[in-house]
């Protein structure tokens, strides 16, 4: 992996980058809605964006994005805690669960779901402005600035 898995965390700490004035502007809701079209065709009835994050280690890195203290500490209110499952058993049953979520929720994307009742993570809610135009270099290679 060329970038640490730290670098995607919840975003804690970083601070907004100065604009560039060049920079397209986005409101968040428009490039959540760019990046939900981008990423939706990813997932399936049997796959969540989390998961896809997670093995394509693009957008947030989903389950990755956690070390195993604190992915078992975020989902252990949902899952409950196993002494015999190994991490990835584990990340199926949060997958299984967050699709779950999204059925509950009448949404088709994890993202929407955990804003909605938040979770293990808080969807969109999770993001900055600024996170979201990485992860709009990153998946759609438009260098925007975002703003509320």
């Amino acid at each position: 992996m060329s970038r640490s898995a730290e670098a995607w965390l919840p975003l804690e700490g970083i601070t907004e980058r100065p604009a560039d004035p060049r920079a397209p502007v986005w409101t968040r809701r428009e490039a959540i809605d760019r990046l939900r079209a981008r990423l939706l065709p990813m997932c399936g009835p049997d796959r969540s964006m989390c998961e896809v994050a997670a093995t394509e280690q693009i957008f947030c890195r989903g389950f990755q994005r956690w070390h195993d203290a604190e992915f078992h500490r975020r989902w252990r209110p949902a899952l409950g805690t196993s002494t015999h499952l190994q991490r990835a058993q584990v990340e199926k049953l949060a997958d299984l669960w967050q699709l779950s979520e999204q059925l509950r929720c009448s949404v088709a994307f994890a993202c929407d779901a955990s804003a909605l009742c938040p979770g293990a993570c808080r969807g969109w809610d999770e993001f900055s402005n600024d996170a979201l135009a990485r992860f709009c270099a990153e998946l759609l290679g438009a260098c925007v600035v975002v703003r509320s």
